[in-house]
């Protein structure tokens, strides 16, 4: 299949292309990131939305760090980059934070723009029991983000509960493997390790600037 002239298409029948990374972005990082910007380059976007999660319907309460701190270290992340666009989309809303309802407000608000959610890989392994999974594939299109050298497969066992839709409408883009992530992230700031080169150097500066991440619950966690 000739996904080229696929994205032609979408460019002549939709005026806009709109790639969704939401997340706890507890700290937004390289591997984010790269992740956005992987896609935009991709599959010809028009920009990608980071929208950091109020409410992530996973995590216990407290778990999480202000949702004022971490729209704040997006915001910083993304600055410089015209591509990449923070969202307050869930900051702004009550309860928990559903994919489904966020996507659902795009789709309502810009009926011209066509919606890719991109994802990480490991995420499929339980987007099944996500809320609506299958009007979750009505509204967008889903960029299955890999690691080098591994494909999703359909007949993996552990993804035998995934709605036929979502395969149906599922793009797998590979980037390059990071060894990074946010927990480490927060484990190494308790610990008094460094974390240079594994987020933008502005991110880095806010959170010793606002000593986040201190004290012995981030190692925990």
């Amino acid at each position: 299949m000739n996904w080229d002239n696929i994205w032609q298409v979408v460019k002549v029948g939709k005026i806009k292309s709109w790639g969704i990374l939401g997340g706890t972005f507890d700290p937004i990082h390289y591997g984010h990131l790269i992740a956005a910007e992987y896609a935009c380059h991709n599959y010809k976007l028009d920009k990608v939305l980071l929208i950091p999660a109020a409410s992530p319907p996973h995590k216990e309460l407290g778990q999480v760090l202000h949702g004022m701190h971490r729209y704040r270290m997006v915001e910083l992340a993304v600055k410089s980059n015209p591509r990449l666009e923070v969202s307050p989309v869930e900051m702004e809303r009550t309860g928990l934070s559903y994919t489904v309802d966020t996507l659902a407000y795009f789709r309502g608000k810009h009926t011209e723009v066509e919606l890719f959610f991109i994802v990480g890989a490991d995420s499929l392994f339980f987007m099944h029991s996500w809320k609506e999974p299958e009007r979750l594939a009505e509204l967008c299109r889903f960029i299955v983000v890999t690691r080098p050298g591994y494909k999703i497969e359909r007949n993996e066992p552990a993804l035998g509960r995934l709605p036929d839709i979502i395969w149906e409408r599922m793009l797998q883009m590979e980037i390059p493997g990071l060894d990074i992530s946010s927990s480490d992230i927060r484990q190494r700031v308790a610990a008094g390790k460094p974390i240079k080169y594994l987020l933008p150097p502005e991110v880095e500066e806010y959170i010793f600037e606002q000593g986040l991440y201190r004290g012995d619950k981030y190692l925990e966690r």
